[in-house]
């Protein structure tokens, strides 16, 4: 079955209702491809806010905000994106608010805002009241709002769709195939853009906020294709994942005052960030808790995790601000946060890294900078580099606001000019052979036993702390993971809702993005940000201030490029708290 439509957007999270938004808006004929029904799409659970310095509770300036991203993302971050994004995010959050998103309000009518971890006033002086936020439940409330207008504009949503191929022949992009749940047949579409809006691949860890649809599929089909993974040897640790579940537990809890403590009772964050303490940047904060664990001051019987402490605050604010926070707490378990501290430690949840993009959402594929013609990415996805080597938190709801609505202008105004290219049967062969290979494999490997060991492996020897010795063995383990992938099989050989043949295809996705990280991570022998190499503790910025391309080059094999950091009124310095 074939389908035609100017501009496709992969993905209904946050960024990919963003960007079919805006597409429909310049008056493209678009439509949404997504394997979730759309308010089922991850951005729903993102809790604290979006950052933008609306100044509604103190002063704050649009630059403090840039310098607070570039230094967070440890000077990784290329500065033009930080300013297009600091400076546009207010009137984003701003258009959200006349589309209906219902804020928490002040006294006198505006938005409210919340501190949020590393952003500051003043230049790094002190914390401050940045975040705009809809109780705990601003991913949420943005997810419903920009469905709403996305339904207003009628724009075609494709359901229960996952896609398996990009098409892109002589360095254009021509179109998609997507495996179609309910029935099982392959569908091709025709597309003058594409935009990939596909969220992350925090399932590649045992520990994760991530939803379970969160595999990086089109990170992997790209990475197949021989086109770049930009960075992917950042990928963040929120600090405070429900011990030991990995749900989030907002940062917005410390926002509103809540304290991490140690066993002796300890606000052990004083040591690590003496001037905003629990408000540290997310990649400081994880490490200090594995440290205070590691040397002894862990809490509980086996001495493994740290504890939020909530119980100071007053109760209205608890229940009021931080619902999901308390209810999470008290179902899960089984822990009053009124009463007691909740347990707590660092849990997967957002990949710096992705595909590489120009500020307007263009698909690039080499160091130079050269575009893929008709090919977009935005959101987690994409690396443009807005977060560096660190993304502070409330920034990822900025980002696919903001790169979201300029990755859907470009396209459509691409499009308009753009002819549909021809496709045939022919380009479902790929996916298909995919599909029957898994179908009727008879080998002795069952993919649950390999996601497993995938998630655990990752987790010892790729995750908070790294050294080379451990990337080193891991980049042996995957080689045998994806050696036997090749001999999974499944027992469902059915076409209708065949959920394990999508478990399959969604391994081989975290398989190789694994790969990309774990090779890029062992190859950068410095620590920043989000990469803590205990072999290598310092930032190493006369040989490493640059971003890391990698390239598949055949199973287990990976090549590098690199490209220069785009500096600008920020020079690298020291960062500290």
């Amino acid at each position: 079955m074939a389908h035609r439509h100017e501009v496709i957007v992969v993905g209904a999270g946050g960024a990919g209702l963003a960007t079919a938004l805006y597409a429909a808006r310049e008056g493209a004929d678009v439509a949404v491809v997504t394997k979730l029904y759309p308010t089922r799409s991850h951005t729903g659970a993102a809790q604290g806010g979006i950052g933008a310095a609306l100044g509604n509770v103190e002063e704050d300036h649009w630059e403090w905000h840039m310098f607070d991203t570039v230094k967070g993302g440890d000077y990784l971050t290329d500065q033009d994106a930080a300013e297009v994004f600091a400076k546009e995010v207010i009137e984003a959050v701003l258009e959200l608010e006349h589309m209906g998103l219902p804020f928490d309000r002040l006294p006198n009518g505006k938005i409210a805002q919340r501190r949020f971890g590393g952003h500051t006033k003043d230049w790094g002086k002190a914390p401050v009241h940045r975040a705009a936020h809809a109780a705990d439940r601003t991913g949420h409330m943005i997810l419903q709002t920009l469905y709403q207008q996305c339904v207003k504009h009628n724009i075609t949503f494709y359901n229960e769709f996952h896609v398996t191929d990009v098409i892109v022949e002589d360095g254009v992009a021509k179109g998609l195939v997507a495996y179609e749940l309910a029935t099982g047949e392959l569908h091709l579409f025709q597309a003058k853009a594409i935009v990939i809006a596909s969220g992350g691949f925090g399932r590649i860890y045992k520990v994760t906020s991530n939803a379970y649809t969160l595999t990086g599929d089109l990170q992997a089909i790209l990475y197949r294709k021989g086109l770049p993974l930009e960075d992917m040897e950042f990928y963040q640790f929120h600090p405070t994942g429900l011990y030991p579940l990995g749900i989030l537990l907002t940062e917005g809890a410390r926002g509103e005052g809540g304290i991490l403590r140690n066993a002796l009772g300890e606000r052990f964050m004083e040591r690590y960030a003496p001037t905003i303490k629990d408000l540290a940047p997310r990649d400081l904060v994880s490490r200090a808790m594995y440290l205070e664990v590691r040397e002894g001051r862990g809490v509980g019987p086996k001495k493994d995790h740290v504890v939020l402490d909530l119980t100071h605050l007053p109760p209205e604010v608890i229940e009021k601000k931080l619902p999901d926070v308390t209810e999470f707490s008290r179902i899960y378990l089984g822990v009053d946060p009124l009463k007691e501290p909740v347990p707590v430690m660092p849990t997967a949840h957002y990949a710096m890294g992705g595909i590489p993009t120009t500020l307007w959402g263009q698909v690039i594929k080499d160091e130079n900078n050269t575009v893929v013609p008709g090919l977009y990415a935005a959101g987690e996805a994409a690396c443009v580099s807005l977060h560096g080597a660190n993304r502070l938190g409330t920034n990822s709801l900025g980002d696919l606001l903001v790169f979201g609505r300029r990755a859907g202008i470009h396209a459509a105004r691409f499009a308009k000019d753009a002819d549909y290219h021809e496709l045939t049967e022919k380009h479902l062969g790929e996916s298909r052979e995919r599909i029957e290979r898994i179908k009727n494999s008879t080998g002795k490997e069952k993919v649950a036993v390999l996601r497993a060991e995938l998630q655990q492996t990752m987790m010892d020897n790729a995750s908070v702390f790294r050294t080379g010795e451990l990337l080193a063995k891991q980049v042996e383990i995957l080689k045998e993971l994806m050696d036997r992938y090749r001999r999974i099989s499944i027992d469902d050989k059915g076409d209708a809702y065949n959920t394990e043949l999508v478990e399959a295809l969604e391994l081989g996705y975290l398989l190789e993005v694994s790969e990309a990280l774990v090779h890029s991570a062992l190859n950068r022998t410095e620590s920043r940000g989000a990469h803590a190499r205990e072999d290598y503790p310092e930032r190493d910025d006369v040989n490493w201030l640059k971003h890391t391309l990698a390239y598949k080059v055949a199973d287990g094999k990976v090549t590098f490029r690199y490209k220069p950091v785009v500096l600008g009124r920020f020079e690298p310095k020291a960062r500290t708290y």
